[in-house]
C-alpha cells in the first residue's frame, strides 16, 4: 500500500550549522565538518525552521518509507560527530601468545604481530580522519576516534577481522581484538 506522504523532523543544536542543497548535507560543529551525499535516496530533505530538517517522501511504499528513519539517522550522527565525536575502545584477548600491536603514524596503518604465534605481520590500514592511540588506563587496548561514525567502525572492524581464528575451533581458539567499548570522545554533553 502506498502511502500519499510521510515524514519525519530532526532537531539541530545551537552549536551546529547544517547546509542542504539537492540531498547533500554539511554539518559544521566545534568539531570540525562533515559532509554525507544522499542523492542516491528519492526523498525531499526541507528546511521548516532555522533548526528544524524535514525529511518527506512521497507515494512510497513500505521500504521506500523505512528510509526517512536511515535519513534522520545519518544526520543524527553527523551532528554528533562534529559535537561529541566517536570513540571505539578494542582489547587484546589471548590465551598463550602475547598479541604486539604497532600502530604506524606515516601510512595510517596498524601492524599486528605474533597473532596465535604465527609469523605473519598482519597490516590494517585505518581510513581518513580516525585516529589510533595506545590506551595509558588499560593494558592491551587500542582506542580509535574520529567525528565520523562510518569511518571509526569500519577501522575497528577491520581490526577486529584480520584477526579471527581460521581453521581451528573457534570455541576453544578465543584470541583476537575485539571491540569491547563504544563511546563519544566528549565525555559530559
Amino acid at each position: 500500500m502506498k502511502h500519499i506522504s510521510k515524514e519525519d523532523i530532526v532537531n539541530i543544536p545551537q552549536d551546529v550549522t547544517v547546509l542542504v542543497k539537492s540531498r547533500v548535507i554539511r554539518v559544521t560543529g566545534p568539531r570540525g565538518t562533515l559532509t554525507r551525499d544522499l542523492r542516491h535516496i528519492q526523498m525531499d530533505i526541507q528546511r521548516p525552521s532555522k533548526n528544524q530538517i524535514r525529511v518527506v517522501v512521497w507515494q512510497g511504499g513500505r521500504k521506500h518509507i523505512a528510509c526517512i528513519r536511515t535519513v534522520c539517522s545519518h544526520i543524527n550522527n553527523l551532528i554528533k560527530g562534529v559535537t561529541v565525536g566517536f570513540e571505539y575502545k578494542l582489547r587484546y584477548v589471548y590465551a598463550h601468545f602475547p598479541i604486539s600491536v604497532n600502530i604506524n603514524k606515516g601510512d595510517n596503518s596498524v601492524e599486528i604481530r605474533n597473532f596465535l604465534g604465527e609469523r605473519v605481520a598482519r597490516k590494517v590500514q585505518i581510513n581518513d580522519g580516525v585516529e589510533v592511540t595506545q590506551s595509558t588506563t588499560q593494558k592491551d587496548e587500542l582506542v580509535l576516534s574520529g567525528n565520523d561514525v562510518d569511518m571509526v567502525s569500519q577501522s575497528a572492524a577491520a581490526i577486529q577481522q584480520s584477526t579471527r581464528v581460521r581453521n581451528k575451533d573457534i570455541r576453544k581458539f578465543l584470541d583476537g581484538i575485539y571491540v569491547s567499548e563504544k563511546t563519544t570522545i566528549v565525555k559530559d554533553f
